[in-house]
């Protein structure tokens, strides 16, 4: 039997790997990541004694269930770490038995707040749930998991964790491996993905054997902390001296100024829909220019890109087997990139900057669309995940 911190979110997975936990002997201590970007209503913390604290350690704070709990706005957006969430991933903990602890996060958030907001003002499209689980879950979690003294971190991630490597999850529709590559490699031995071996269908199926009140919840679609409204109405409210300095030109890809918008921050590469002007054939967002405040349209060809190079790379397995990896026969796996979350890895070779670890090329076997500065590059070997960076 080991102890292990659990990230519970309120959802479904979190809540049936807390069961799977237990039923393979574990002593399980639940978390819920308060974000603060809410009302201060949303996670409220109770200062009062949490139970079952080892012996010599400091009390976490436990979190109540909370009445009252929709926004009823309209255009509110499933995420997660909202109120209803939180008292969710209370009723279930307390089902299980399990202590339940509130951490306030609210600082770390607020650099994930920053760099969404500033990588947007930067032409770039950032993914803040990707850096959340870098920094925050397998980061600020790993420090609290030692603070308890525990063995094992533990997520409700569709991923798998095969001899000490981090691969793909069994549900291919499901797989979240992408967004871990930025684990550090030191922190693999430590992690548990109690639900990357089961279907989601599976997940649902057992949720409703134990008669857990999210069984049928339906998965976070959005950005934690952009709960209504479109992001760019965020990125404005955030910095609100930047208002109209951002607006600009649409411009073809071959110069032609076909309109004007009222700042680039709202579009993304590979946008389509949305961009409130007709060219008579579908048009997309090619390229982002801060320095012009330009946004850049072309036809659907436009978006093919054969290499991409990108930066700040973790690597999961050493230089030596990377290489290794990279030479051997494409027949038992060879190596792919994936470029987006909800996108699947796409055959491709790999040049590591010899100068430069943290830095390298892609040239992919096809090309592929949409590649989008900011976004994650993440390299597989089969479904073992080798490592990643962020495109250039």
């Amino acid at each position: 039997m080991a102890r292990v911190v659990l990230a519970m979110s309120g959802g479904v997975d979190s809540s049936v790997a807390a069961h799977l936990l237990l039923e393979a002997g574990h002593e399980v201590i639940g978390v819920f990541m308060r974000h603060g970007e809410e009302s201060s209503e949303v996670c409220k913390v109770d200062r009062g004694a949490a139970p079952s604290a080892p012996a010599g350690q400091a009390s976490a704070p436990s979190l109540p269930v909370l009445g009252g709990l929709a926004s009823g706005r309209a255009d509110h957006k499933q995420g997660c770490c909202t109120a209803s969430d939180a008292a969710d991933a209370k009723r279930v903990a307390a089902k299980f038995g399990i202590p339940f602890y509130a951490l306030d996060l609210q600082a770390d958030f607020r650099r994930i707040v920053d760099y969404f907001v500033d990588d947007y003002l930067n032409g770039r499209t950032p993914n803040p749930c990707v850096k959340c689980n870098h920094w925050i879950k397998f980061g600020r979690l790993f420090d609290y998991a030692a603070g308890v003294e525990a063995d094992f971190l533990a997520t409700g991630h569709y991923a798998r964790m095969i001899d000490g490597q981090l691969h793909r999850g069994l549900d291919g529709h499901k797989d979240q491996s992408y967004a871990l590559f930025g684990i550090g490699k030191s922190r693999l031995p430590r992690m548990l993905l109690p639900v990357g071996d089961y279907e989601k269908t599976e997940i649902r199926k057992i949720a409703e054997s134990l008669q857990l009140g999210v069984a049928g919840k339906r998965d976070s679609q959005e950005i934690c902390f952009v709960t209504q409204g479109h992001h760019s109405d965020f990125v404005k409210a955030r910095r609100p001296e930047l208002v109209g300095t951002t607006a600009g030109d649409f411009v073809t890809t071959d110069g032609r100024v076909v309109g004007s918008h009222d700042g680039y921050e709202a579009f993304t590469v590979g946008q389509r829909k949305g961009l409130g002007i007709a060219l008579g054939t579908p048009h997309f967002v090619i390229r982002i220019d801060p320095e012009t405040n330009q946004v850049v349209l072309g036809e659907k060809e436009s978006l093919a890109c054969g290499q991409l190079t990108a930066g700040d790379a973790n690597w999961l397995v050493s230089p030596e087997s990377l290489s290794r990896l990279a030479s051997s026969d494409a027949g038992t796996g060879g190596l792919s990139v994936q470029i987006r979350y909800n996108g699947s890895p796409q055959p491709a070779s790999v040049e590591v900057d010899p100068g430069s670890p943290d830095r390298f090329t892609v040239h992919f076997d096809a090309p592929v669309d949409a590649v989008a500065p900011g976004q994650a590059a993440v390299v597989y070997h089969g479904t073992q995940v080798l490592g990643g960076g962020w495109i250039e």
